[in-house]
C-alpha cells in the first residue's frame, strides 16, 4: 500500500482480516478486522458480549477462527496454541485469570517456562526478577504469596507481570488499571508511553472511556460481534464511543436525589481481623453508615478491603473490635442470621461467592430462602411459585438469559451480577454491603447497577460501597473514606474530595488533618 505522499505505508505489526468465529447459536465475530501498528495503543471497546475477548483469544492463539487471517510483521501466520503467539512476542492478560490457586506467584509465572538450571528450579532468579519488575511498574506482589491467599486485584497483578517477564513486544491488556490509584495510573501510562516509543504496542482493553481516550493512539468498538469502526482518540469523545458501544445515549454521571437521613444502621467499631495468612489485615477499622446514604470506601487492592467485606457478612471472625446492624451487635451472629435481619450482601467475586455457577438463574434467584414459604410447604419445593417469583425478577432486573433453567455461568458477567442484584435487593434489604459491584461489567450493565444503588439509597437503606474504583466512588457516594493497610485513611464528604488527595490517601500519604 502506497499513502498519498508516495511513501509506503508502515506494516501493521498485528493484522487481523475478516475475523469470523462462531459458537452455539451466536456469532462472536462477525468479519472482523482489526490491526496494531508498532509503537501504538490501540484501545478496544465494546459490552460484554460484544466479541473483544473472543477476537484477542483469536490472536492469541487459544481460539482457531472459522474464517479470516491473521499477519503479523507482514506475514500470514496460523497460531495453533498460545505458545504460537508467545514466540511471535503476543502476550495477554485475561479477563478471566490462568492461574493455578494452589502454587505461588512464582510458580505461576515459570510454569511452561525452560529453568536457567536445566533439570534444576530457578525459583529465586524468578522471583528476584519480578521483584525487580514490580519496582519497575509499580506492581508489587510477594512472589513467595499463594495465588488462593490474593485477592482478585492482586492477581491481576501477576497476570501484568507474567506478560512483562515473558518479554513480549505487543501486551494485550484488559482493565490494566482497575488495582491501581490515580498516582499510579499516571506512572503505569509513562511506562506505556516509553514502551510504544521504543517500538512496542498495546490493545488496551477497558470499561473506563477518559483513561481510553487519555492513553489510545486509536479505538476500535464492537457491538454484537460487529465492528462498529475505529476512530482516532483525537478525534473523538466519550459520548459518542459511548453511543458507538451501545447503540444510545449513556448516563456517566447518575443523577442523586437528595435524601433525609436515618439512624446509623451500620457500625464498624476498631475492628481487627487476620487474612488468610494469618498476618494482621485490618488494624482497628471504624466506620459508620446511616440510612439513606452511601458511603465509598476507596483503595488499591489488597489493603484489607476483602477482609471488612468479610467481616461485615459474617464469613471472617473479627479478632478484636464489633460490627453493629441496626443497633444490635452482630459480631458473633452467621451469615444468614444478618440477612434475616435486612443484611444484602453483594461480594467481590460474583463466581466464588455470589453464585453457583452449575445453578440454573431460579436456583440462584431463591438461594437464601429455598426452605422458606413459598417456595418450599414441608420440606418439599414448590415449583409453580418458584418460576412465578423467578420470571418476575428476571422482567424486573432485565436478566437476559434463555430461560429460568439455563446455568447461571452460561450468562454474561453483567447478567450475572443481576441475579445476584436480583437475590440481593429484592429481599429489601435495610444494609447492603456491595464490594467492587460493577467490576469487569460494561457501560450499560455499570449504569444499571448504580442505577439499583441509588434507588435503594433512596428507599433509605444503608450501603457501603468498596471499590477500587475511583471514577464509581466518587460518582455514588456520599461520604468517602479510605483504606490503606487496614487502616481508615481520611473521610470526607464526597463534595469536597479531591481525587489527588484520595490518592494520596489511598498510596498511604497521609495529610495533616487526617494524621
Amino acid at each position: 500500500m502506497v499513502e498519498a505522499t508516495g511513501r509506503a505505508a508502515p506494516t501493521p505489526l498485528v493484522e487481523m482480516r475478516g475475523i469470523v468465529k462462531r459458537f452455539p447459536g451466536v456469532i462472536a465475530n462477525d468479519h472482523v478486522d482489526f490491526d496494531v501498528m508498532p509503537g501504538e495503543v490501540h484501545a478496544l471497546l465494546g459490552e460484554n458480549g460484544a466479541g473483544k475477548s473472543t477476537l484477542m483469544k483469536i490472536l492469541y492463539g487459544m481460539y482457531r477462527p472459522d474464517a479470516g487471517e491473521i499477519w503479523v510483521r507482514g506475514q500470514r501466520v496460523e497460531f495453533r496454541s498460545p505458545m504460537d503467539a508467545i514466540r511471535h512476542g503476543i502476550g495477554m492478560v485475561h479477563q478471566h485469570f490462568m492461574l493455578v490457586e494452589t502454587l505461588t506467584v512464582a510458580e505461576n509465572v515459570a510454569l511452561g517456562l525452560p529453568s536457567s538450571r536445566g533439570v534444576l528450579t530457578d525459583l529465586d532468579r524468578v522471583a528476584a526478577r519480578l521483584r525487580a519488575l514490580g519496582e519497575q511498574y509499580g506492581l508489587q506482589v510477594d512472589p513467595e504469596a499463594y495465588i488462593w491467599q490474593l485477592s482478585v486485584g492482586q492477581q491481576q497483578r501477576v497476570e501484568i507481570l507474567k506478560v512483562l517477564y515473558r518479554g513480549a513486544s505487543l501486551l494485550i491488556l484488559d482493565e490494566p488499571t482497575a488495582v491501581l490509584t490515580p498516582q499510579e495510573v499516571r506512572d503505569l501510562f509513562r511506562i506505556l508511553r516509553q514502551m510504544v516509543a521504543q517500538g512496542h504496542s498495546v490493545v488496551f482493553i477497558s470499561h473506563k472511556l477518559h483513561e481510553v481516550l487519555a492513553i489510545s493512539d486509536r479505538i476500535t468498538v464492537l457491538r454484537d460481534g460487529r465492528k462498529v469502526g475505529t476512530v482516532r482518540a483525537a478525534e473523538t469523545t466519550k459520548e459518542e464511543l459511548a453511543r458507538w458501544m451501545v447503540g444510545r445515549e449513556v448516563t456517566f454521571r447518575p443523577a442523586k436525589t437528595k435524601t433525609t437521613l436515618g439512624p446509623v444502621l451500620l457500625a464498624v467499631e476498631d475492628v481487627h481481623a487476620d487474612s488468610d495468612r494469618g498476618t494482621p489485615a485490618l488494624r482497628g477499622v471504624t466506620l459508620r453508615v446511616r440510612g439513606g446514604e452511601i458511603l465509598g470506601l476507596a483503595g488499591v487492592s489488597g489493603n484489607g478491603q476483602k477482609e471488612l467485606a468479610e467481616v461485615i457478612a459474617g464469613l471472617r471472625p473479627a479478632t478484636r473490635g464489633r460490627v453493629q446492624l441496626l443497633g444490635q451487635d452482630v459480631t458473633a451472629k452467621r451469615p444468614d442470621e444478618r440477612a434475616d435481619m435486612g443484611f444484602a450482601y453483594i461480594p467481590e467475586e460474583r463466581m466464588r461467592e455470589g453464585v453457583i455457577k452449575q445453578f440454573s438463574v431460579a436456583e440462584n434467584v431463591i438461594l437464601r430462602d429455598h426452605f422458606k414459604p413459598p417456595f418450599a410447604r414441608r420440606g418439599v419445593l414448590q415449583p409453580k411459585a418458584i418460576a412465578a417469583y423467578t420470571d418476575r425478577l428476571i422482567q424486573a432486573y432485565q436478566i437476559k438469559t434463555p430461560s429460568r433453567e439455563t446455568p447461571v455461568q452460561n450468562l454474561s458477567g453483567g447478567n450475572i451480577q443481576k441475579v445476584v442484584l436480583a437475590r440481593e435487593l429484592s429481599r429489601s434489604p435495610k444494609v447492603i454491603l456491595a464490594a467492587q459491584p460493577t467490576r469487569g461489567l460494561d457501560i450499560g450493565a455499570t449504569e444499571y447497577v448504580h442505577a439499583q444503588l441509588l434507588a435503594q439509597r433512596e428507599a433509605g437503606a444503608a450501603i457501603l460501597l468498596i471499590s477500587e474504583d475511583l471514577d464509581e466512588i466518587l460518582a455514588l457516594a456520599d461520604r468517602i473514606a479510605v483504606i490503606y493497610e487496614g487502616r481508615i485513611m481520611g473521610e470526607l464528604p464526597a463534595a469536597e474530595a479531591d481525587p489527588e488527595q484520595l490518592g494520596l490517601w489511598m498510596a498511604g500519604v497521609a495529610s495533616p488533618a487526617a494524621a
